[in-house]
This record gives C-alpha cells, structure tokens and sequence, in this order.
C-alpha cells in the first residue's frame, strides 16, 4: 500500500554479544533471533512468510535478517509506476532488479507492487488529458512492460490496488473515471497475458473483517470468476491499530478461499502511540500472532507479509504522528516480542512458559559513578524454553549501554531483552545469565523482568 520509509537513524540499543576468555566483547546486531527462522517455519506450515523491503538497504543486519528470516520479498516502493517510469518512456528498474536478484539469491520468491493504483502515480500520467482509448493503451502498455520485464521471477503481483471506498463503491481514480470499473478486468487480462505463471491478486485496505468494503471485494471476485477473469487471489493489507484485530478475520479469509482463491496477509503492521512500553508490546504481540493464526487456520490463506520488518524502516511515524513502532523488529534490529509471536503462530512452540514456572531475577552486580553493570538470570523450574524474552522498566532514567548473552533493545525507559543464537534453551531445573553495562543518575533502584 503505502511508501517504505527512507531512512530514519535508530535511537534504541540493540547489541549482542559473545563473550570470549573474560574480557572480549563482540557487538552486533543478530539476525537470526530464533533457532528455527521464521521462514522455515513458515514452509513446515505449507505457508509463506515474506516483507517490504527498501532495495538500498539490503546490506549489513538489515540484509542479513531479510534473507535468513523471510521466504518472500515485496518492493516497497521500487515497482510502483512512479518509480520504474518517472519520465514517460524513460524507465529507472535499478532498485527493482536489485531486490529480485537479492531474492534469487537468498531462495526467496518476489511479490510484484502494484500495478495499477490511484497513488505514486508519475505526474505526466496524472496531469496528461487522455482519452479513454489512450488511457487504455498507457495502461496495457504498462502491464506489457513491467510484467514482461519480470516473467518467470515474480511469483504473484498486486495488479489492483485499493479500488475501493469504504462503504463499497468505487474508488474515484485516474483509472475509475477513464475507463469505468472494467479497468480491473482489462488490467488482470493483460497481465495474464504478460506472465502467464504469474497469481494475480486484487489488493485493498480496510478489508480485513466481513464489512461493507470487503463484501463489495467479495463480490467483485465472484463476478470476475464467474466472467471467467483470471483472478488468483485477494490481498488483505492489514494495516491494524494495537487491539483492533478485526474479530471475523478468519471468517473472511475463510469466505474468499470459499470462492476458489488463494488470500494473502499483504502488507501486515501493528501501530501504537508513543512511546512504546511492555504493556503496549505485549498487546502488539498478541496482535501478529492471531493474524497469523487465523492465515494458518486457512488452507488458501498462502502469505503473510509484514510491511517493513523494522521500525526503522516504516511508513508509520511520517503518515501517523504519534504513532509508530509498527514491526516485528525495533530501529536498531532486536526482536520485539511479535516476531516471537509470530514464530509462535507458525508452530515455533510457546515462548510464555507456564506461570512461575520460569523466573527472571535481575540484580546490580557493581556500580561506580555513573556506571553499573546488570545481570538477568532466566531459572526454569518445571518447563523448559525454547526461547525467551525479557522485559523491565526503569524507573529512574536508566540507559543500557552494552549487553551481552542477549539481544537488548531500549525505547524510553522499557527494555526489552532477548536470547542470543546460542543461549535460546533453558531446560527444566536450569537457567541461563545475561549482563548488560548501563548508566545511571541519582538512584539506580532495581526493576522487576517479566518473561513473555
């Protein structure tokens, strides 16, 4: 749906690191934040589990977690018209070929977007005087050409985005007012033609749960396939807001794969106001897992993708103010308790253990000036983990400054911690310890970790 943020430096912590002897610290952010990445997980389910990615960005951690954990790449922004034609006739596909060889590379299929769309239009188009007969040849040629460009690597495009309103009519566009709501039909044939192999999806906002505008989609496919249309599949966007996961999610998932189609959770985040804290975490959490759940449940229901893996990398905060830390993953690449829900959905195993069966105890192990080094113990006593992520408040401006033995990350005075590649397991009857070095002023009073 929408653009992919272009670069906001991160302003949390996320440092792994690996002691060695005594005293030597390796930092750096981990990719791989599970044993079994999600991707793999994913597959065992006979599902998809992809996201948005910035073509610029696909180095370093930010490559390294977009290749080990996602089985499927959408562009955020790299194949809309505005991108790939800016000029008419002139053409700009750098970005575009770089995230589909990106993902050849990494074994991961790509999901094309999107083809036809009121937004992210180029302004020779919008601002052009066309005749229906034009604006129809402008279309097909299009269609022809970047479908084309991409035959045999594109596994399903977006081909029709967001056609309608919210009480189910249609959308006022470029394409509506040109060429009547036969557009997406002429759009979905050419594109058949351009890429055979291709699924073709019609995609949309707000159409989640069973409401006005989701019937008018239901309905729409319905006369497609009876017209004999190609129609692959229905994209559900799934831009969600912290606790209003629609109820009749899996109804309607369940209603379109009645038809004869495939579903896909498209363009999958979670915003909440700001600041984030564990309480605001936790309901994030529990969010991602029933979306994903309810694509489980469904046999048609193919993909979940979520829109950006890392906040850093967001659309959320410049067109929702006050509003952000959307994703799976903080800005500076730690885990937040939703990808651990995620994994959790796809069949990872429960990383809650039972209630007090496994205890995080935090203590000050030295303190000096204006510095203090901290230490977790995870014991488990009854249950074991698999996985596990800690979380505290402080209470007095605190700021963890290094970690080690875990994967940290700080927004405001919550800090959420998780384990490292090596250390995820906690049996029955033993515990794992991590520390952190932090800074303090004032007083520094001790937190309580909850687990989860």
């Amino acid at each position: 749906m929408r653009s992919l943020r272009t670069g906001l430096p991160g302003t949390g912590l996320s440092l792994a690191a690996v002691v060695v002897g005594a005293a030597m610290l390796v930092t750096a952010p981990v990719a791989h934040a599970a044993d079994t990445p999600l991707r793999d997980l994913a597959a065992a389910k006979g599902k998809v589990v992809g996201t948005a990615v910035t073509g610029s960005k696909l180095t370093g951690s930010y490559g390294d977690i977009a290749g080990a954990q996602f089985n499927s790449l959408t562009p955020g922004n790299a194949m809309k018209w505005g991108s790939v034609e800016p000029t008419q006739g002139s053409f700009n596909w750098a970005e575009a070929d770089q995230i589909v060889a990106f993902a050849q590379a990494h074994n991961q299929q790509v999901r094309g977007h999107t083809l036809v769309w009121h937004s992210q239009n180029p302004s020779w188009l919008t601002n052009g005087s066309w005749t229906s007969a034009q604006l129809g040849t402008l279309l097909q040629n299009h269609i022809n050409t970047e479908v084309g460009r991409y035959k045999g690597k594109i596994a399903a495009w977006d081909v029709v985005n967001e056609a309608f309103n919210e009480d189910g009519t249609y959308r006022s566009t470029l394409w509506y007012n040109g060429l009547g709501a036969n557009y997406i039909a002429q759009a979905l044939t050419w594109a058949r033609a351009a890429d055979p192999a291709a699924k073709l999806y019609i995609n949309d906002y707000n159409v989640e749960g069973v409401n006005a505008k989701s019937t008018a989609l239901y309905n729409l496919v319905k006369s497609l396939k009876a017209a004999g249309v190609p129609i692959d599949g229905v994209g559900l966007q799934a831009h969600l807001i912290l606790g209003q996961v629609p109820a009749t999610l899996q109804q309607n998932i369940q209603r379109f794969a009645d038809l004869g189609v495939d579903v896909a959770i498209t363009e999958l985040d979670v915003r909440m106001a700001l600041p984030a804290d564990s309480a605001k975490l936790a309901q994030q959490a529990a969010d991602y897992k029933a979306v994903v759940a309810a694509c489980v449940a469904v046999t048609r229901c193919v993909n979940v993708t979520v829109w950006g893996f890392t906040d850093s990398d967001s659309w959320v905060p410049s067109t929702f103010p006050g509003y952000g830390a959307a994703t799976p993953y903080d800005e500076s690449y730690g885990p937040k308790p939703a990808y651990y829900a995620i994994a959790e959905a796809l069949g990872g195993g429960t990383t809650t253990p039972p209630t007090g069966a496994c205890k995080a105890t935090y203590g000050v192990t030295s303190q000096w000036n204006t510095g203090f080094t901290g230490q977790v113990t995870i014991a488990c006593s009854g249950a074991s983990l698999s996985s596990w992520h800690a979380n505290w408040t402080f209470g007095a401006g605190q700021q963890v400054t290094q970690a080690w033995n875990a994967v940290c990350a700080q927004s405001g005075a919550t800090v959420s911690c998780a384990n490292a590649s090596y250390n995820g397991s906690v049996p029955d009857g033993g515990s794992v310890t991590f520390g952190f070095n932090g800074s303090w002023s004032g007083s520094n009073p001790v937190p309580t970790v909850t687990l989860g």
